[in-house]
């Protein structure tokens, strides 16, 4: 009975001591005025300012320069690790292997070039990203308004023909030509692509937004066209370096 009565004395001080009480407009502060959100913030803010003198020496620094210092290249990497996971995750995936539409960043497909400073710029300026002027652009026309039907037919089949078989192989030659007199401008003659206009290669069996002969002639007809946030307005410079430097060190980075 006496451990009973003590817990109540201590509930009543803890009550005193701590914010409890509800009121109609606020609650009991409590006469330590102890909070676990401002001890939250106190406690980011703290650890703000131990990292901010690297945080200004990775701004100050060329990012293509960050991996020849051992500390910004090891605080870099951890600091994209977790802005990836908190901004890039929900479309690229937790260990950044994309899915349809959105981009592997695993492997050595680059559509817009796979060094550091290349990652760099897509990553601060985005793909079509209307808000930003120096953004990324590519825009595949609608081949439907330009091609026939059997045509785009005929194209498809040359495509899938670079890395396997297509339904009908008797469409592959008058595909071809077809593929010399629309695509080639921007896929190039042999379809590997032009990273300067964000032509994806057509010749690796690595798709986007397309699998099977069907999903690439629709593409053709009527393309898809992804857009991804230019992050440097949303971040600030230095974490998009860290975000880059993470991104270059999965595997795929040139």
């Amino acid at each position: 009975m006496w451990t009973f009565y003590a817990t109540i004395l201590w509930a009543i001080g803890y009550t005193i001591v701590y914010p409890s009480w509800p009121g109609l407009t606020t609650n009991y502060k409590g006469t330590s005025s102890f909070s676990s959100r401002s001890e939250l913030s106190a406690e980011m803010d703290a650890a703000k300012a131990s990292q901010k003198v690297i945080v200004d020496k990775i701004a100050a620094t060329p990012v293509g320069d960050i991996a020849k210092d051992k500390s910004l290249l090891e605080f870099a990497t951890a600091g994209g690790a977790a802005a990836f996971k908190n901004n890039c995750a929900p479309c690229h995936g937790t260990g950044a292997a994309g899915g349809k539409g959105y981009p592997n960043l695993n492997d050595n497909d680059w559509l817009w070039g796979g060094k550091v400073e290349d990652i760099y710029t897509t990553l601060n300026h985005g793909i079509r990203y209307a808000q930003d002027p120096d953004t990324r652009t590519s825009e595949m026309p609608a081949f439907a308004d330009v091609l026939q039907p059997e045509q785009i037919k005929q194209v498809a089949a040359y495509v899938v023909s670079l890395t396997g078989k297509p339904s009908d192989p008797a469409l592959i030659e008058p595909g071809k030509t077809v593929f010399a007199e629309n695509c080639a401008a921007c896929h190039g003659e042999t379809a590997k692509g032009n990273r300067e206009m964000g032509a994806p290669n057509l010749s690796d069996a690595i798709w986007l937004k397309v699998n099977g002969e069907e999903e690439i002639a629709a593409q053709v007809a009527h393309p898809k066209h992804g857009v991804m946030p230019a992050w440097g307005a949303r971040l600030g410079d230095a974490t998009v370096k860290q975000l880059a430097v993470y991104v270059h060190s999965l595997g795929g980075g040139e």
